[in-house]
This record gives structure tokens, C-alpha cells and sequence, in this order.
């Protein structure tokens, strides 16, 4: 069943055992970051925190919880989506994807209720009052600093929003766009919206920038765990995230008028803030920010948000995550990604088999992909084809390795690539775009990238020795000593 709202998603992750309520006082300004920090770095991810007494910057106690890392294990991301692994997700795209009408009446109809599924995906419209809009302030009654957001880390900028999901439109086509950006409070009613130059939102506000037309955007926080999931999702431009969230969670999201504009928030949003930007004026410095980098990612200049009313629930919670040095919160919601989209890369790279980002490349930085090697020079083809596939142009490092490599094990991909390559031969680099917050490229957003071939080479590659045989085992020996472990008195540590 379909998990509705935050509270929804909070009450299953306690029920499964993953919760911890933290009663005691702690403070938005950094305290509750470095809980949170400890947590996400503990085995598994830690559990879910829900701290009910968040400390405000001028001493008092909001009434407003805090939750955060709700996305931080497996298990959690896997309830957030409602299956029992994250490739079942993928599995159902696979399936849609090699949809082929059947020959025969029986065939026919066998697929209706395929059909019948993806037809009740569209977000649906809620009339009357929404639960997000139980409080509505506007005008002299807005006060963000009345809303727990935090400062997590020692020289960031200021306080900041951080798992929104923010609603735009494109001016052109009408067609809805959800994205996930970090955004810094500077005022009472005024926020720096952090959208990067290869993000949608920011093509939008270009568009509306040249046209001279302000711009509506609405920032919804807290909603059910699916459509928040699909904020950070990278899904082309032409497909609206709440249509994607809907087939995540097998049925549709629930949307309601924005009160100030015309755009459309999740009726069980816990807070909404609506506003809009204005191309004739200056931008306003935002950051620094501690990133998923790890590092510091420094201030720079951007888009100043109006806030023109903040509704939300009587008793609203705050949902927030924190980024920086890896492992955090953040590689599960990436980890996600991988597998729901790994049969689309397939689609137009059919030789891959499987590829993983393990959480310290902070997913464009490295990325291991193993490959059907049909004929020489495929891994090369390849690195090319994936340096050109939307958001995998970012990518830093490509290793490519053969079909039996477990790429999910990063110990495992290192080992047969450390052992399979001649560096000279088998390393290539090429310019192209990075990620803004790459701080080593040699240009902001431009620099090199470096692709490893670590398959077996052929002759017509150049290697004309043998290539050497992996150890292993043989069967019977292994049969034999499982037979006898038991009685053997040794105990091992899972890996």
C-alpha cells in the first residue's frame, strides 16, 4: 500500500524498528547536523531521527519536529518506494519497455490490466481545503525564521532548506518539472534558490529571464516519501516527476492549487512556500555550503526567491537531510537511481549489463560498468555513449570491466580493473561539462574526464599473450568443507 504522507512514511519506519525519537533539546544550529552526521556514518546508515525538540536560533523551542536521514538505509529507501528491492522498480520499467501487443484475443486481453495500471498514474486534482493549506500566512505574517531550518555545518552561509521539492514550469510547453536544490534563508519572506546551469528549473528560469516575465516557483517540503524521491530523480525534461511518483507508488498524487500562483503543490505537503523571481533583479550571493562533496562548495550568485505565502499543516513536521563527506543520506536516494534507471541506459547502451556508484566517487566522479564484449574497442564505444547520456555527462571516471565483475562490490571492480590494465594502453581522457561543484576542473562546469577500459583485451587490441585464469575452487572441495564447517569451531565476521 501506497505511503500517503510524512507521517504515513514516519509511523512505517518506527514500525519496522528504524525510528529513534530524540527528546532531548538540541540545536538547529549545527547539533542536530552532527547527530544526524554520526548516524548516516554508522553501519547501514544508522536509523531515522525525529527530533522533537529542536532548539531556534534565538533559544526557544520550536513546536515544529525535526526528521531527518528518513532515506538513509536500504530497508528505508526500499519502504519509501514500497517494494521489497530497489530492482524491482527497474524490473517494472524492463516490462513496459518490451511491452509488445500479443497476437490473439486471449493475449489481448491478458495485458489490460498492464494497461489499466499505467493509465492511473496522472497526478488528480484534490478539491476543497488541503490538509497543506490548513494554515495560510501571507503579507506581514511570513517569518522563516519561525520554521526550524538548519545550519549544518560550520562556515555554510546561513540556514538551508534542504529536501524540497521544487515546482516549476516551463514557459513555453506548460510541462511541469519537480527538482531537489538546496536553498539558503536570507530573510523573513527571501530565500537564494541554488539551481545549477544543467538543472531544469534553472532552463525555466532562463526561458522566463530572456522573455522578461517573472517567474512562479513553489517549494513544497515533506510529502509522501515517492514524489520527494522523485524530486531527485533524473528524469528528461518531457516527464512530470508527480506522473513518475505515481507509477512509483502505483497510484496517483494528490495535488491542489498553489494559493498565490497558478502552479500545483502535493495536498499533503507538510509546509509550502510559493514565490516567484524576478529576472530584473540582481542576484544575491548564496553559500558557502558544505556539499555532498565533502567539501566546501563557495558562494556565488544566484536567483533571489519572493516568498508570497507559506501554508502548511496545524502540526506540520520538518523534513531535512544533510550532505557532506560520504557515506551519507544521500547515497541511498542515488543508490535508488541506479537500479530504477539502469534498463533506460540499457535502452540505448544495450551491451551493459549492470553498473554501480559506489559512495565515495559522490556519484559522478566514478562509475563502474560492466559490459557484453562483443568485438574490440566496445569499451571505448561505450565511455563515449555514456559521456552522452544526460546527467552521465558529468561522469569524472568510467572503469569498464567484463559481464561477470560484480560492480556492486567496489573491492571486487577495483581488483580485476587494477589487474587488467595496461595504463598507457587502456587509459583515455576527453574534455567535456563537470558538475558545478566540482572544485578540481580546470574551468567551472568544464575539464577532463578519464575513461579506464579494464576488460579482457583481444588481439585485434593489440595483446597477443594469454590471458591468465582467475582462481577459484573447484566444486568438490567446496561441497566437501561445507559439509564439515560446522564442526570446524570457527566463526567469521560478515563482510
Amino acid at each position: 500500500m501506497a505511503l500517503n504522507s510524512l507521517p504515513e512514511f514516519i509511523a512505517a519506519i518506527e514500525k519496522i524498528g528504524e525510528l529513534v525519537r530524540v527528546r532531548e533539546p538540541m540545536r538547529t544550529r549545527l547539533e542536530i547536523a552532527e547527530v544526524a552526521d554520526r548516524c548516516m556514518k554508522s553501519p547501514g546508515g544508522g536509523p531515522a531521527l525525529l527530533f522533537e525538540k529542536p532548539v531556534m536560533e534565538d533559544g526557544s523551542v520550536s513546536p515544529i519536529p525535526v526528521a531527518i536521514n528518513l532515506y538513509g538505509s536500504m530497508r528505508r529507501m526500499c519502504l519509501a518506494l514500497g517494494v521489497d528491492r530497489l530492482d524491482e522498480v527497474g524490473e517494472r520499467i524492463s516490462d513496459m519497455l518490451n511491452l509488445k501487443v500479443p497476437d490473439g484475443l486471449l493475449g489481448k486481453l491478458a495485458m489490460l490490466p498492464k494497461l489499466a495500471e499505467m493509465a492511473k498514474f496522472p497526478p488528480k486534482t484534490r478539491g476543497g481545503r488541503p490538509a497543506c493549506q490548513e494554515v495560510v500566512l501571507q503579507g506581514a505574517d511570513i517569518d522563516l525564521s519561525k520554521i526550524p531550518f538548519l545550519v549544518t555545518w560550520p562556515e555554510d552561509g546561513g540556514r538551508y532548506i534542504t529536501l524540497p521539492m521544487v515546482i516549476t514550469e516551463d514557459p513555453s510547453r506548460g510541462i511541469r518539472n519537480v527538482g531537489m536544490y538546496r536553498i539558503q534563508v536570507i530573510g523573513k519572506n527571501e530565500l537564494a534558490m541554488h539551481w545549477q546551469r544543467h538543472k531544469v528549473g534553472a532552463a525555466h528560469w532562463r526561458e522566463m529571464a530572456a522573455r522578461g516575465e517573472k517567474m512562479p516557483v513553489v517549494i513544497a517540503i515533506g510529502g509522501d516519501p515517492a514524489s520527494v524521491y522523485s524530486g531527485s530523480a533524473p528524469l528528461p525534461p518531457t516527464i512530470d516527476e508527480f506522473l513518475f511518483a505515481g507509477f512509483l507508488r502505483r497510484n496517483p498524487v494528490e495535488l491542489a492549487k498553489a494559493v498565490t500562483c497558478d502552479l500545483d503543490v502535493p495536498a499533503e505537503a507538510e509546509i509550502v512556500l510559493e514565490g516567484y523571481i524576478d529576472p530584473a533583479e540582481e542576484l544575491v550571493l548564496e553559500g558557502p555550503f558544505g556539499d555532498h562533496t565533502g567539501f566546501y562548495s563557495l558562494a556565488d550568485y544566484y536567483p533571489k526567491v519572493h516568498v508570497t505565502a507559506v501554508t502548511m499543516k496545524k502540526q506540520p513536521v520538518y523534513p531535512a537531510t544533510l550532505v557532506g563527506r560520504p557515506p551519507m543520506e544521500d547515497y541511498y536516494l542515488g543508490h535508488a537511481t541506479e537500479r530504477i534507471f539502469l534498463p533506460l541506459l540499457k535502452l540505448t547502451v544495450p551491451e551493459i549489463v549492470d553498473y554501480h556508484m559506489p559512495a565515495p566517487g559522490i556519484f559522478h566522479n566514478l562509475v563502474f560498468v560492466s559490459i557484453d564484449k562483443q568485438y574490440p574497442g566496445q569499451a571505448y564505444k561505450v565511455m563515449n555513449a555514456l559521456w552522452g547520456a544526460g546527467l552521465m555527462s558529468l561522469a569524472k571516471v568510467l572503469v569498464i570491466v567484463d559481464k561477470e565483475v560484480k560492480v556492486q562490490d567496489a573491492d571486487e571492480a577495483w581488483w580485476v580493473a587494477l589487474n587488467n590494465i595496461d595504463p598507457e594502453r587502456d587509459v583515455r581522457f576527453t574534455m567535456g561539462p563537470m558538475d558545478v561543484l566540482d572544485h578540481a576542473s580546470r574551468a567551472f562546469t568544464y575539464g577532463s574526464k578519464m575513461g579506464i577500459d579494464a576488460t579482457r583485451k583481444w588481439p585485434e587490441e593489440g595483446f597477443t599473450r594469454e590471458w591468465p585464469t582467475v582462481i577459484e575452487m573447484d566444486g568438490a572441495t567446496k561441497r566437501r568443507v561445507d559439509e564439515v564447517w560446522s564442526r570446524l569451531g570457527i566463526t567469521l565476521t560478515p563482510k
